[in-house]
């Protein structure tokens, strides 16, 4: 996935991935609902996406972030307090970017591994 951003654009994780059902392809995992307990729903690991990019955005200058939520519990595929826990309609990472150039961010997957780069254009 290619996405860009000019200068004042904010994104959206949730409004850029949509909402997680299985006429979207979404096989049910383990979330967290809304009292920390551990449920199946769909969406179970877009968290560990938008954790990813988090914590690339928090490398990147002049990406300033809007909203970002920690998990409810502690999650173990990021240190305490680096993570942005996602739910559409509920809860959302986004950033804006506030460089005087357009960034452009890359991410890719494999079964057990994701990679995420924000470069200038």
């Amino acid at each position: 996935m290619v996405l860009l951003y000019n200068l004042g654009d904010t994104f959206s994780f949730c409004n850029t991935v949509g909402k997680a059902t299985a006429d979207e392809g979404y096989q049910k995992a383990d979330i967290f609902d809304s009292d920390g307990n551990i449920v199946k729903g769909y969406g179970g690991g877009n968290c560990q996406i938008s954790s990813t990019l988090y914590n690339v955005v928090l490398n990147t200058p002049n990406l300033t972030i809007i909203e970002r939520h920690a998990h409810s519990r502690k999650v173990d595929y990021v240190e305490t307090g680096k993570d942005a826990a996602v739910s559409y309609g509920s809860v959302d990472f986004k950033f804006r970017n506030d460089n005087d150039y357009s960034v452009k961010i890359y991410a890719s997957n494999t079964s057990d591994s994701v990679d995420i780069k924000i470069v200038k254009l």
